[in-house]
């Protein structure tokens, strides 16, 4: 935890030291351990993960290097990452900017030698499977080159020197021929045996710089055979996983051929592989976690005295839901496994199969890494036939969560509906690993199901640069959500992390219940070998505005040394006390249970960190939400599920913004790629000419204001920025008109975007 000493750094030194981060407005500036070696600044949560972890690594050849204040400094490199840091004094401070100066000027330098010397090395470079070992026989060769450079550059210093150091002398030595003072003499003399003294040492420091020069050349042979020896080793080992991923593969078939299971019970095998563990631990702090809580059958007494006010709420819920324990909440004739709503329109049921087209991902995605998803021009060989917008409403796959929920005369009860639509949303996801198409700027997407499910929704992207899209959805049986969604993603290199921004608002209007939440974050792992696959990860907190009740539901990141279920969830519904009601359990891909907490007391204390796990004596589980199975095939239709498959089937009366408009997504979904592609670039082209043009006429009309900045004019159609009543954030609301010109068949304020 100690700070660096060194007040006057060297480039060649590795600096390190504590620095404070910003990270964001809740946390603010957090303690982090920086690194600083070779032109690169890297940083740990602490000093221990310096063998393992890296957080973040900045390349200060290319970076911008800014002084704030007394202690606050900043490094960017043009967008991508930028770094908000203080350090503990000025002092720190000026030590941190010298060191990093100096860094950065090495670093250009060995940057611009490298870029000389190209063409050299690439008449040697050895083949593509061995670049690691070439590109370090370069960098040998470059500084013997340098260090050659730098020697003779001494030598043209030594030949100045010498020449006008005789020069000095001889002038010297004319003086003293002339008669002056008996002092003047010996101030001469003086003057004489320093210049000469100046000249042996620069002779010194010459020839022991030739002397290196000629060591370094005799043992350039010896690290030229070790660096080839390398070389040819990661060749082996590249070789080795390559055949370990090929027969991983075959070996996933061999099983999806062999067994009766569905793919979703298949599917931890297919995570099974060690190196991923390291992965996981690198980003996820609750990793090998136990359980918060530990659930035991409660006292048999309980189960006859079900009205008994033990659970606390009985009062709260009446005598007619007293049974609640045994059948209100998962025996209900109405529950979503046994309602079945007879459709009005029949609805298509399988979509053209996906084509086998190969293309290597990490060819594509190895120039990306640290990057903006969105930002990443992809081939839609990575997309599925859908855009973000209609990925959103499904969403409402399980909308009769909500239909049940409306029912509750509890909002215990109610809250555990909410809390299993929640979790219900990311089932669709478990074998999704295809990447949405990104909305077009206006584009939206309504879903109209009012006479099958009874309700209508409506998404619209509102932003492009963050991406963002509204959406909202009116039901007619008693509920209204609505949601802003951002979505931030990092490509990590072996897998990448989509963190969804924003709220999720669900209000019934019975009960004027108004709950709350945000998603987890999802991770798409084995980018460069393997099979893709997703995982769900992190913390929900379900709050009711009105009543105070919270659910906190807990997203166990996958472990290869976990003992747990795959995609494990559990819950806690407490009042605004705090006490315990309802404890939630199951896995976010299968089906969601709930028990009647009885009794909770302190247990015995975690081993690991010596915190107390709180015991809840329950009654028995019963099933409050199961995944509906995927369709005949749908391995071949990108893994849709039923309401998938519907979302792009042709309408009439939709607006001319929605997404089953869109010519790209059409075409990849009739399985005519190269076309789709071509398609996909003409759109993104208008789109920017279309934001160009914005932007030019907001710079117009600041300057005819006599403004001195101005922004992206851009407006949503359907939605309005203002503050939110119950989070007091800035979000986009529904502003209505939408369905009223759907009737009247008035698109004309709609925009051209297709």
């Amino acid at each position: 935890m100690s700070e660096p000493k060194a007040s006057t750094p060297t480039p060649g030194d590795m600096y390190k030291g504590w620095l404070f981060k910003w990270t964001n407005y809740i946390k603010g500036y957090q303690r982090r351990w920086f690194v600083l070696s070779n032109g690169l600044l890297s940083y740990y949560r602490t000093q221990a993960e310096m063998g393992h972890t890296c957080r973040g690594t900045i390349n200060l050849a290319t970076a911008n290097i800014a002084v704030e204040d007394s202690c606050n400094f900043v490094i960017s490199n043009g967008g991508a990452q930028t770094y908000h840091l203080k350090a503990s004094s000025e002092v720190e401070r000026q030590r941190w900017i010298t060191a990093l100066e100096l860094a950065k000027a090495k670093a250009v330098r060995m940057q611009a030698e490298s870029d000389d010397s190209g063409d050299d090395c690439s008449t040697s470079s050895p083949p593509p499977s061995g670049q690691g070992g070439g590109a370090r026989n370069s960098e040998v060769q470059s500084t013997l080159r340098t260090l050659g450079s730098k020697v003779e550059d001494l030598s043209t210093c030594n030949d100045l020197i010498a020449k006008h150091g005789s020069a000095l002398q001889r002038s010297l030595s004319e003086l003293e021929g002339v008669r002056l003072g008996g002092e003047t003499g010996d101030k001469i003399r003086q003057v004489t045996e320093r210049a000469t003294l100046f000249r042996i040492t620069s002779n010194a420091m010459i020839n022991a710089c030739r002397d290196f020069l000629a060591l370094a050349q005799a043992h350039s042979k010896r690290w030229q055979k070790a660096l080839q020896a390398e070389r040819e080793q990661r060749v082996r080992l590249e070789e080795t996983l390559e055949q370990l991923a090929k027969q991983h593969n075959h070996l996933e078939r061999a099983f999806r051929g062999a067994t009766v299971l569905p793919a979703s019970q298949g599917q931890p095998s297919v995570k099974g592989d060690a190196s991923d563990e390291d992965d996981e631990n690198e980003f996820f702090d609750a990793m090998e976690d136990v359980a918060e809580f530990i659930t035991v059958p409660a006292d048999p007494k309980y189960h006859k005295r079900s009205g008994s006010n033990i659970s606390g709420i009985s009062s709260e819920i009446g005598m007619d839901d007293q049974s609640l324990d045994e059948q209100s909440l998962a025996s209900n004739p109405e529950s979503p496994q046994s309602q079945e709503v007879e459709p009005v329109r029949k609805r298509r049921a399988r979509i053209p199969d996906k084509p086998n087209y190969s293309l290597n991902l990490w060819s594509i995605m190895k120039n990306c890494i640290g990057k903006e998803l969105s930002k990443i021009p992809m081939p839609v060989n990575f997309n599925e036939p859908i855009s973000m917008l209609q990925r959103l409403s499904e969403d409402l796959e399980y909308s009769e969560l909500l239909d049940k929920g409306a029912k509750c005369q509890s909002a215990l009860e109610q809250l555990c509906y909410v809390a299993a639509f929640t979790v219900s949303s990311y089932s669709t996801t478990v074998h999704r690993t295809g990447k949405p198409f990104n909305p077009l700027l206006g584009e939206t997407f309504e879903l109209d199901r009012l006479r099958e499910s009874g309700y209508r929704s409506l998404c619209e992207q509102v932003s492009h640069h963050p991406p963002a899209a509204a959406h909202h959805v009116i039901s007619e049986r008693g509920w209204t959500l609505r949601q802003e969604i951002a979505v931030a993603s990092k490509f990590r290199g072996k897998y990448l992390s989509i963190m969804p921004l924003g709220s999720i608002h669900c209000i019934f209007e019975k009960s004027n219940n108004h709950y709350t939440w945000k998603k987890v974050t999802t991770t798409v792992h084995n980018i460069i070998v393997g099979k893709l696959w997703i995982d769900q990860s992190g913390e929900i907190d379900i709050v009711n505005h009105r009543t105070g009740d919270r659910c906190h539901l807990k997203f166990a990141p996958y472990s290869y040394f976990s003992r747990d279920v795959a995609r494990k969830v559990t819950g806690v519904v407490a009042d605004k006390e705090g006490k315990a009601h309802f404890v939630l359990s199951g896995t976010w891909d299968e089906k969601m249970e709930f028990s009647r907490v009885m009794q909770s007391s302190r247990g015995g204390e975690n081993g690991a960190e010596g915190k107390q796990k709180t015991v809840y004596q329950t009654l028995r589980a019963r099933e409050l939400w199961r995944k509906n199975p995927l369709p005949e095939g749908a391995e071949t239709m990108y893994y849709f599920s039923s309401l998938a498959l519907t979302l792009n089937e042709p309408e009439e009366g939709v607006a001319p913004t929605d997404s089953r408009l869109r010519p790209d997504q059409r075409l990849m979904e009739d399985g005519r790629w190269e076309e789709a592609n071509v398609e996909k670039q003409r759109l993104e082209e208008k789109q920017r000419s279309v934001r160009r043009e914005r932007e030019r006429e907001a710079a117009r009309t600041a300057n005819s204001a006599e403004e001195g900045t101005h922004q992206d004019s851009y407006k949503a159609l359907w939605f309005e920025r203002c503050e939110d009543p119950a989070t007091g954030e800035a979000t986009h609301i529904y502003k209505g008109g939408y369905w009223e010109a759907k009737e009247q068949g008035s698109w004309e304020a709609c925009p051209d975007i297709f």
